[in-house]
């Protein structure tokens, strides 16, 4: 990857305007913030957040707060913790998330 035309910037994300999308059961809250083909978010999970499908798309994501449960394809399941991450590419490996307890992470994609 290569970053490319992003002058210095900072993001409050406590100002980016939220979009809320609903999962099998629970919401995911998303912050985003779109920097050419990058696109940067702040998602918080709700509590008993579920996935709705399985995504193919390419992440590097870190937890920040809570429990995450990330189900693989393949039938392996990671949780990550607070300060813990995952990066995996596009069309790599499908993937979902799941909380009990809620959660918020950082993802670039």
């Amino acid at each position: 990857m290569q970053l490319t035309g992003i002058p210095f910037g900072i993001t409050d994300w406590s100002s980016v305007e939220p979009t809320v999308h609903a999962g099998t059961s629970g919401t995911a809250t998303w912050r985003t913030r779109q920097f050419g083909d990058i696109r940067v978010r702040m998602v918080d999970y709700s509590a008993h957040y579920v996935a709705d499908q399985w995504c193919e798309k390419g992440h590097i994501l870190l937890c920040l707060a809570g429990v995450l449960e990330t189900e693989l394809a393949d039938g392996r399941v990671v949780q990550l913790t607070p300060g813990m991450s995952y990066q995996v590419a596009d069309h790599a490996e499908p993937h979902r998330s799941r909380t009990t307890g809620g959660a918020t992470l950082f993802i670039v994609d």
